[in-house]
């Protein structure tokens, strides 16, 4: 039986992710339109080029991924003719029945948050996504605005925990036992209580190569029961092996996500829809 959101009656973020996961794998392909990567595929860097390449990529990888990605400062540098493409790409998504997750990083105090809340997760926004990543640095608390209405109108969210930048560490590993990264963790599964069934829809963001990081804090992702992104896979250097290696128990909630080492096999659709075929064979150990 479908989750169902408190007080919503709707399908919650984390059942459908969950039901995506068990039908296609656990594979989320970041649409990353970088600079270079436009070049590459021949095409201009405007707001022309950046609609050829993500419709190209979302069109190639929807009947494969359990999600798409799209990487929302790469719009923005475009101006609003860059927002009106991520628009298009996040309504594209909704009509090829695959889950969008806003790679905006959100995060803010009071209702200045709330209206961040109100532009990704809101029913009618033109940004509405099914999730959005939300930057937990003022304070888990101050992401209230964003959890409760992800809750109420059957989105998710995915809350950076553990990143595997060197700078994270500064302030992620804070804490030894009772570190930064512990805390958020510990929150997020919290809010998970609210949902019922396998999967709750506050995620955290942990990064693929962030290697033994999760024994030296000793967090139990496990006991999240939430999704986990783990960016990273392929050109940032992580296997589908490590993956394994690093999650242990909670590999079963693992998103792997991979970009730049799908996105570089394109333009041709047949070279994307490949490449990220072969990504998913190796998260499910094929």
């Amino acid at each position: 039986m479908p989750e169902q959101v408190p007080g919503a009656g709707r399908e919650s973020f984390g059942s459908r992710l969950g039901a995506a996961m068990a039908s296609r794998g656990p594979l989320c392909v970041g649409i990353d339109p970088h600079p270079a990567l436009l070049k590459n595929w021949g095409l201009d860097d405007d707001a022309a080029g950046l609609r050829r390449f993500s419709l190209t990529v979302l069109e190639a990888v929807a009947p494969l991924a359990a999600a798409v990605k799209p990487q929302v400062a790469l719009y923005e540098r475009h101006g609003s003719a860059g927002i009106a493409v991520l628009e298009e790409v996040l309504a594209a998504a909704r009509d090829q029945s695959v889950l969008s997750i806003a790679d905006a990083k959100r995060g803010d105090i009071g209702s200045t948050m709330a209206a961040y809340a109100d532009a990704w997760l809101r029913d009618g926004s033109p940004l509405a996504a099914d999730s959005v990543t939300l930057s937990p640095y003022l304070g888990f608390e101050s992401l209230r605005p964003a959890l409760d209405l992800a809750a109420e109108t059957g989105r998710g969210v995915f809350v950076l925990a553990l990143t595997s930048n060197p700078e994270g560490a500064s302030v992620q590993h804070v804490g030894g036992s009772d570190s930064v990264a512990r805390r958020i963790t510990t929150a997020a599964a919290r809010e998970n209580a609210r949902y019922v069934g396998n999967l709750g829809s506050v995620g955290l963001v942990v990064g693929a190569t962030v290697g033994s990081a999760l024994l030296d804090l000793d967090l139990d992702l496990a006991a999240l029961r939430g999704p986990i992104l783990a960016p990273g896979l392929g050109a940032q250097g992580a296997t589908p092996a490590d993956l394994r290696a690093t999650f242990g128990d909670a590999y079963p909630l693992v998103l792997g996500t991979s970009s730049r080492d799908i996105l570089s096999a394109g333009p041709r659709q047949g070279g994307l829809r490949e490449a990220a075929q072969r990504t998913l064979d190796g998260l499910q150990g094929q």
